[in-house]
């Protein structure tokens, strides 16, 4: 055992480590030349197009050192906002964590608050200088940096490339040195912390788990802590680049077992596997449950699909543990799924990958956040959908979540970023300057205002040099109603969103001028408004296709014209009382991106 080190990668997005990781694993002859692609850990096309990380991967590796073999244990971890829950999950499992700070852009908000998860589980932090072969490099500047949030010594730092291997060999020597091996007993009872799952069409579905003490051997019977399921290991193993079989998992080890489970419901990411003979006293400790952030509805086009759509998700879900799901109806899109997302890109990956990998075409509606609303009699109703507030008869008050974002820029940009913060009805808490050109902002906001486009706008004003994080504070009481969209005085429930009293007319408008645009014309007048409760704020008409009855009417008395035009008024309002107005996916995505 005192020869194992598990440890994970953790960085901001895009600062190299799925190409650091190929170059650990190239040196350490674990992936042959044949197999060896740019980031191999990422199996998804999806995170090779978008080159980000989407799902951590675990892999083992042997490694040489001063006449001993190690046997080292690598997670990669993602790197974007929407998904540090896996990174949560990865920095559980390991002793040890490669702080990767690219050399060209310095520290990032997220680099800051990966670190502070890895600090709080008493990882050991190797700090790792990336990209240090591009000429933009500013290895001094970077450096301070990296001292002044670690307090490490300089010579501590280590400098690499993943581009071209230099400084890998270090990387493994300081992984060997510096991380302590697991601390656990063989010879106490079993157990073993899940820390991920796939499903696979053939064999069921794979649990992933690091064995904090104990073993697990083949063909033993388990049992689940918190589902309390048993089963029999049908093969248990260690994780190559793909599964490889052992007879025996030690401590320490991170390994895979196969047990025929079918069901979703029964492999809980967190929970603990143990022996039925000879189980442990208490389960392990530390591991939070996920709490969606952004909540939508998800509905099948096709309302035969439903059931198709709910095996999808229940699929998809033990592949990403932190997707929710609950079965809702609406009037205007039939039977669906109300599911919970850590973040807009979440949404977006979970849409993409339902339409890939299982063919399924959905409408999602329009997003928005949890809120607790409280009635005069002084209950307490949790909303994730604008058509569950209570009505305003009954109504005292609404809370809603407030975050504390954390921005890292230039200096030159703080004006512009107060600005859209501000707008975002932020309060300022804090400016701190890490160095001369960069600072720190921290805000309080309402999640509500950057669920939407706040991430693309810092972007564009900050021209990408500011970067974002953020963790929720608690729930404050806001002044929040209900914008309706009416097509034709029918309510459409899937546009209807909660916004805040001093937004409400402006998004009304703009809303009816978008959907003027998408909806297509009708046979008949199709008025489009927005109103708050019985308050009509906004209107739109699109225009009815008409055909020129009085064409044939050339001179002669008026009252010939206006007979024809009067029957035709009356056919027109009797197809506007039959006909329905279909609104299109487009528009459904449109109103998000409404600036």
């Amino acid at each position: 055992m005192k020869n194992i080190r598990n440890f994970c990668i953790i960085a901001h997005i895009d600062h190299g480590k799925s190409t650091l990781a190929d170059r650990l694993l190239e040196f350490t002859k674990t992936v042959s030349e044949k197999d060896l692609q740019n980031q191999v850990l990422d199996s998804m096309d999806l995170e090779r197009e978008r080159g980000i990380t989407i799902k951590s991967k675990a892999i083992q590796m042997q490694y040489s050192y001063e006449g001993q073999n190690y046997t080292l244990n690598l997670i990669d971890t993602p790197g974007h906002v929407d998904f540090s829950y896996e990174v949560s999950r990865s920095i559980a499992a390991c002793e040890g964590a490669l702080l990767i700070v690219d050399a060209t852009q310095g520290i990032q908000a997220q680099t800051i608050s990966n670190l502070y998860q890895a600090v709080d589980h008493d990882l050991a932090i190797i700090p790792v200088l990336n990209k240090m072969d591009m000429p933009s490099a500013m290895p001094e500047e970077v450096e301070d940096q990296i001292l002044d949030l670690i307090g490490c010594e300089r010579s501590d730092i280590i400098h690499a490339s993943g581009k071209t291997g230099m400084g890998v060999e270090e990387i493994l020597a300081a992984i060997v040195d510096r991380v302590s091996p697991p601390s656990g007993s063989a010879e106490a009872p079993l157990q073993a912390l899940i820390f991920d799952s796939v499903f696979n069409s053939f064999r069921g579905i794979i649990a992933y788990f690091k064995v904090v003490n104990g073993e697990i051997r083949k063909g033993e019977q388990v049992k689940f802590v918190n589902t309390e399921h048993e089963y029999y290991a049908d093969e248990v193993g260690i994780l190559g680049l793909g599964l490889i079989p052992r007879e025996v998992v030690k401590t320490g080890d991170v390994g895979y077992i196969i047990s025929g489970i079918k069901s979703s419901k029964e492999v809980k990411v967190g929970d603990t596997i143990t022996h039925v003979k000879r189980p442990c006293s208490n389960a392990i400790a530390g591991f939070e449950e996920v709490k969606p952030m952004v909540f939508a509805g998800v509905y099948p086009i096709d309302a035969e699909d439903y059931e198709d759509l709910r095996a999808s998700i229940e699929k998809l879900q033990l592949n990403d543990a932190s997707l929710t799901f609950l079965p809702e109806s609406s009037a205007a899109l039939g039977f669906g799924f109300r599911c919970g997302f850590l973040g807009l890109l979440h949404m977006e990956i979970i849409q993409e990958r339902l339409d890939r990998e299982f063919d399924m075409d959905v409408i999602t509606t329009v997003p928005n956040v949890p809120y607790w609303a409280y009635t005069k009699k002084g209950e307490k109703i949790e909303v994730n959908n604008p058509s569950g507030l209570p009505d305003a008869a009954v109504l005292d008050y609404v809370e809603e979540p407030y975050i504390r974002a954390q921005v890292i820029t230039k200096s030159d940009y703080i004006g512009n970023i107060m600005t859209l913060c501000l707008g975002k009805r932020g309060e300022l808490i804090r400016q701190h300057y890490l160095t001369t050109d960069r600072v720190e902002l921290e805000f309080d906001m309402p999640l509500a205002e950057i669920v939407f486009d706040f991430y693309d706008k810092l972007k564009s004003i900050s021209k990408g040099y500011a970067s974002f994080d953020y963790h929720t504070t608690g729930f404050r009481p806001s002044k929040l109603i209900k914008l309706d969209v009416l097509l034709n005085s029918e309510s459409v429930d899937a546009l209807s969103t909660l916004t805040h009293v001093d937004n409400a007319y402006n998004l009304g408008k703009r809303m009816c001028e978008k959907l003027k645009e998408l909806i297509p014309r009708q046979q008949f007048d199709v008025a489009i408004q927005a109103a708050i409760g019985a308050k009509i704020i906004s209107r739109e008409t699109v225009k009815a296709l008409r055909k020129d009855v009085t064409a044939k009417c050339y001179g002669g008395d008026i009252t010939r014209k206006r007979k024809l035009l009067e029957k035709q008024k009356k056919g027109k309002k009797r197809m506007k009382q039959v006909g329905n107005v279909e609104v299109p996916q487009k528009a459904f995505l449109a109103v998000l991106k409404l600036d």
